[in-house]
Order: structure tokens, then C-alpha cells, then sequence
């Protein structure tokens, strides 16, 4: 027994949905990168529904490569917030707006 493609593709969605909202609702950087990194997998999730659907590796590889930038992505953006929380012992996005200059 198989599951059909269509339940991934509406998990996606849903994992998506919920993603966009916490980044749009959300004030808290971390808050804000997790949210992020939902989407970026509910993506994965789709690249790789359709590579199995269609037979082709090409939707794995892609996601090789987003699982590789989003790491690099977390590596920063985990530094930049430690760095901001050491200097104003927040994580909220509006204080981060302050820093522009």
C-alpha cells in the first residue's frame, strides 16, 4: 500500500502555511529562523514528492543543495543573534530594525 503524492503535497502546504504565519506573526529572531526552516522543508518535501512521483533524482539533488544552504543560512543567523543578544539582551525584531543606523 502506497500513500498517494497529493498527501505530501497538502502536508507541504500545510507545513508551508504554518511557516509563513510564524514569520509574519512572530517578533523573536529565533522565532523567525525556525519558521524559515519550516518552509525551506516543506519545499524539500515537495522536491522530493515529485522526484519520486516522475522517477528522477533531480528533485533529491535539489534538496541536497537547499539542506546545505540552509545550514550555512542557521550558521550566521544564529551568530548575528547571539552577537545582538549579547549587546541588548532581546531577540526581538524590532530592536534588530534600531541597528541600522
Amino acid at each position: 500500500m502506497t500513500i498517494p503524492a497529493s498527501w505530501f503535497l497538502v502536508l507541504a502546504a500545510l507545513l508551508f502555511g504554518i511557516g509563513a504565519f510564524g514569520v509574519l506573526t512572530r517578533r523573536s529572531a529565533l522565532i523567525m529562523f525556525m519558521c524559515i526552516e519550516l518552509m525551506l522543508n516543506a519545499v524539500n518535501l515537495t522536491f522530493v514528492t515529485f522526484a519520486r512521483t516522475m522517477s528522477d533524482i533531480g528533485g533529491q539533488t535539489s534538496v541536497f543543495f537547499i539542506m546545505v544552504v540552509a545550514a550555512a543560512e542557521v550558521t550566521v543567523g544564529l551568530g548575528i543573534v547571539v552577537a545582538v543578544f549579547r549587546r541588548r539582551a532581546s531577540t526581538s525584531v524590532d530592536d534588530l530594525s534600531e541597528l541600522q543606523g
